[in-house]
């Protein structure tokens, strides 16, 4: 019987501790994209947990480099060397090795070597700020997750890798460093400027920009970059690579989130249907289907979920029902 996957078994899996079953179901599990968030959010508990406990002996300095090779063997292929962004598995692989075990004790990096990298991830229903290395400020929506390098050298890159959402305030730097947020899109975001936006949730990838200036990069070099100036968006899906919506937006309903909350502009029940999914992890099920076709405009805190809920029903004339993660929403008779 293939064992659940809990945090305990995702660590003893890390530590060396799990059987042969049990490796074999974690590995499985972490090649699934939808468990990436997770995982990353387990994986950065455990090493939070790490630099708070006393360094533990080692007999010997283990071989860095091959503990690396045999980790991205057990969780995927290497990626190729030309590939912009690292795929999930690569994600996977990184934070997995910071708890990498070796010789039964936890692996631990000397000063001389490079810090490890940082993955950041948020549960639904929270958002946090972050201080990059650099000074710039990065706030992620819930539900997504943040990857980067503890120190970025001058002469290369500023890179973060991003699933979900979030919202970037980018400094500029003397020598012009260049500033890229990937996605697993096959796009990346060259900043010009200073504030934007940037979601990935399931299927679509969108990037609105409040200040300055952006570049949209795309991996197909058959697909033209796009240059955002302020007010505009830029869309795309999974489905449809090769359509790509750039328009002009009002930027309220974007970026309202990170101010705690939620900006409706003429939003369908159907898009609102989505947004509380991505936020809360709710099932919505709209139980009154003329609901649809009905939009709305308005201002609504998204601090607390009932608050929401209360303020959603009085505002809009709803009813909104809430079992667990099922919620669902009824015209008020």
């Amino acid at each position: 019987m293939t064992p659940d996957i809990t945090q305990e078994l995702v660590s003893a899996y890390v530590r060396g501790t799990a059987t042969a079953a049990e490796a074999a179901a974690v590995r499985a599990w972490l090649a699934q994209p939808a468990n990436q968030l997770l995982a990353q959010h387990w994986m950065q508990l455990q090493w939070e947990a790490l630099a708070a406990a006393p360094p533990l002996p080692l007999p010997d300095e283990p071989d860095y480099e091959d503990l690396l090779r045999r980790t991205r063997q057990q969780l995927a292929p290497p990626a190729p060397r030309y590939q912009a962004a690292p795929t999930w598995r690569r994600w996977a692989a990184a934070a997995a090795l910071a708890g990498t075990v070796a010789g039964g004790g936890w692996l631990y990096f000397n000063s001389h070597r490079a810090p490890a990298p940082l993955a950041v991830a948020t549960p639904y229903g929270q958002t946090r700020t972050l201080a990059l290395p650099d000074g710039s400020r990065v706030t992620l929506n819930g539900h997504s997750a943040l990857r980067y390098a503890a120190a970025w050298q001058p002469d290369k890159p500023r890179e973060v890798w991003l699933d979900g959402e979030g919202f970037f305030a980018v400094q500029h730097m003397p020598n012009s460093q260049r500033f890229l947020v990937h996605t697993t899109a096959g796009l990346q975001v060259e900043v010009l400027g200073t504030q934007f936006v940037v979601a990935r949730r399931r299927d679509q990838t969108r990037v609105v920009l409040l200040q300055g200036k952006v570049r949209v990069e795309f991996d197909d070099d058959q697909q033209p970059d796009v240059l955002l100036r302020p007010g505009e968006l830029v869309e795309t899906h999974d489905d449809q690579p090769a359509l790509v919506t750039h328009k002009k937006v009002r930027t309220a309903p974007y970026a309202a989130w990170k101010d705690a909350q939620l900006v409706l502009d003429e939003t369908t029940i159907a898009e609102l249907a989505t947004r509380l999914h991505d936020t809360y992890g709710l099932e919505v099920t709209v139980a009154t289907p003329e609901l649809n076709r009905r939009r709305m405009t308005g201002t609504v805190p998204v601090g607390e979920l009932p608050t929401l809920l209360q303020a959603l029903e009085e505002t809009f004339h709803l009813h909104a029902t809430r079992q667990g993660n099922q919620l669902t929403l009824a015209e008020e008779k």
